[in-house]
């Protein structure tokens, strides 16, 4: 039986990362892989176990069928490689650090995938951005402000079946949302429920 994508979600400064780092002790009792995402700027892979490389490098390994999904945001490109197929074609769950502006090609290659959003308090968001340090106060502002587009979105996301997380509190509170969350859409056993 095929494994299952997981694919989470969420505004830059959710902690997408940090939630990924934590709960990967947890994930092979899941049969759970974590996959690397390919980013044009080695910078942005800062906190995350990503592959830095060049837009030339980039388009090369896309030209070479080398992504299983591919996307663009905040100027830079994304890409999550075929091993991807590999592991779930092998009954492996896959979680993956995906863009809330590709679920819908994701969707349509990966029809199953179970879909987590993170959502976040602004106040909360404003302090890990500041203390990541990557953005300026105006891009930091314009984060703000999408976020709370974000958070008037959210009962939009759930009916389009994806799962909402909060994912304000203490990392540990996240972790449990999420592998409750995971073991849900799997299986306690690690096989990938319908």
């Amino acid at each position: 039986m095929p494994g299952k994508l997981i694919y989470l979600m969420g505004p830059s400064g959710s902690g997408k990362d940090s939630l990924i780092e934590a709960v990967r002790p947890y994930l092979a009792g899941r049969r759970c892989e974590v996959i690397r995402r390919v980013i044009t700027r080695s910078a942005e892979a800062v906190g995350e176990d990503a592959i830095g490389v060049s837009h030339e490098a980039f388009e090369l390994l896309k030209a070479q069928g080398a992504f299983a999904l591919d996307w663009q945001a905040n100027g830079l490109e994304y890409g999550i490689c075929v091993q991807l197929d590999d592991w779930l074609n092998a009954g492996r769950n896959v979680l993956v650090n995906g863009s809330r502006g590709h679920l819908k090609q994701a969707r349509e290659r990966y029809p199953d995938l179970l879909a987590i959003m993170l959502r976040v308090d602004t106040p909360v968001l404003q302090q890990r951005l500041q203390a990541r340090g990557r953005e300026a106060p105006d891009e930091i502002n314009a984060r703000l402000a999408r976020n709370e587009l974000f958070l008037d979105s959210v009962d939009a996301l759930r009916a389009e079946g994806v799962h909402v997380l909060d994912n304000s509190a203490a990392l540990a509170v996240g972790v449990q949302g999420l592998l409750a969350l995971i073991d849900a859409g799997i299986g306690t056993d690690g096989a990938a429920s319908a």
